[in-house]
């Protein structure tokens, strides 16, 4: 009922002014069409009733009339009784005048009657009115309290659980949505921050060594350019992997079944001459049929990248071997290494940005840290995860999980 009151009311012009101005005005029209009807109706209703059977047509009151009437003349007093006529006695006439007096004492009233109510609604509805928008108060209240720094404050309204409570609760949640973005988001630009600092500080350390020495030979140039031109390398394979990772953020990938053993297959095939340039041996047991609603792209970046981190971690005669499987309900690849492992204590870190085994030998190889942050990114975006199992000196598994598609059920 609130609700459909609201709806009626913001369908009123502009011109009555405030949401609770029209909605009292609303309340106050409706209770007085709805008297006005029934006010008309009892008016109508007596007036018929009171034209179709007279007292006066009853046999006991024409008999009560003839014997007064007589009794008056025989005793000459007859000056109360009215003009009569031959065909309207005077107790019809009579009846006629009280019965026109009585509605027009009701006719009267019930004007009285109605003018009064129609204002006492008016102060009914916007007290009423006040209670339905109390609510919507309290949010918009709270909605500009909110600033861009500051998201943590919450609605949290009380009372029935009713389309306003179901509102404020929808606009608590987008809050914190919104809040743990923001939060996402200003960690991930001092995180890319504090990567681009290190790159920086080194490139400008050498150009300022240099530039300052007067005695500096070409040699020293040569040195610092060197320097330079890796410490721009970093920073080019960072901005790079920057980008990749806002781009698979998008929601809006363009994505169509597609057979994920043979994204593996090909991938793998891509990665065969580093792997032998490396001396490691690279097995792969496809798999058939394992049918996901997926942006090839993407997929294909994800293998590739612990495909990468695979090879670069297992020593020259070592196997890295790439299996892809399903069930009725999910499909997954796994990328399995020989190479020094991870410990249990930074299991539920590798897939964080930034993240990095040997800190020191990543960024002198230029590795930016947002590999496996990619993958796990690229398979929540499918609706998949992803997972690792690993114990120190006995290597590595990284799994991504999609959900299959169904086609004969029209989607995942």
């Amino acid at each position: 009922m609130r609700t459909t009151g609201l709806r009626l009311a913001d369908r009123l012009p502009d011109r009555f002014g405030s949401l609770r101005t029209r909605l009292a005005l609303l309340y106050s029209t409706v209770l007085f069409v709805l008297a006005a009807v029934m006010v008309g109706g009892i008016y109508l209703g007596l007036s018929r009733a009171l034209a179709d059977e007279p007292t006066s047509r009853l046999a006991r009151f024409e008999q009560l009339a003839t014997d007064s009437v007589a009794e008056a003349v025989n005793g000459e007093e007859v000056a109360f009784a009215p003009q009569e006529s031959a065909d309207r006695p005077w107790l019809v006439v009579f009846e006629e005048e009280v019965n026109r007096r009585a509605l027009e004492r009701l006719r009267a009233y019930s004007f009285t009657a109605l003018v009064a109510l129609f204002l006492g609604s008016l102060l009914v509805g916007w007290y009423v009115a006040g209670l339905v928008l109390r609510p919507i108060g309290r949010i918009t209240s709270v909605a500009r309290e909110i600033t861009a720094t500051d998201l943590s404050r919450r609605i949290d309204l009380g009372g029935p659980s009713d389309e306003l409570q179901d509102l404020a609760d929808t606009f608590d949640d987008m809050l914190g949505r919104l809040d743990e973005a923001f939060e996402g988001q200003r960690r991930f630009v001092a995180e890319a921050s504090h990567e681009l600092r290190n790159p920086l500080a080194v490139l400008r350390t050498n150009l300022d060594v240099v530039m300052a020495d007067d005695e500096a030979s070409p040699e020293d140039f040569r040195v610092a350019g060197v320097v330079a031109l890796r410490a721009a390398e970093r920073m080019s394979v960072l901005v790079d992997d920057l980008l990749l990772y806002a781009h698979h953020e998008r929601p809006d990938a363009d994505r169509q079944p597609l057979d994920l053993a043979v994204v593996v297959a090909e991938t793998v095939e891509d990665f065969g001459a580093a792997a032998a340039a490396g001396g490691v041996v690279l097995e792969h047991h496809p798999g058939a049929g394992l049918t996901v609603l997926g942006d090839a792209a993407a997929l294909r970046r994800a293998v590739a990248n612990l495909l990468s981190n695979a090879i670069r971690v297992t020593d020259a005669g070592g196997i890295v071997r790439v299996d892809t499987g399903g069930d009725d309900d999910r499909v997954w690849t796994s990328v399995i290494d020989e190479g020094p492992g991870i410990s249990a204590d930074h299991l539920d870190d590798v897939f964080q940005r930034f993240w990095r085994g040997d800190r020191a030998s990543a960024r002198e190889a230029g590795r930016s840290g947002l590999g496996l942050a990619i993958v796990r990114q690229i398979a929540e975006g499918h609706g998949g995860r992803a997972t690792v199992r690993s114990q120190l000196k006995e290597g590595s598994t990284f799994t991504v999980w999609l959900p299959r598609y169904l086609s004969g059920a029209g989607g995942n």
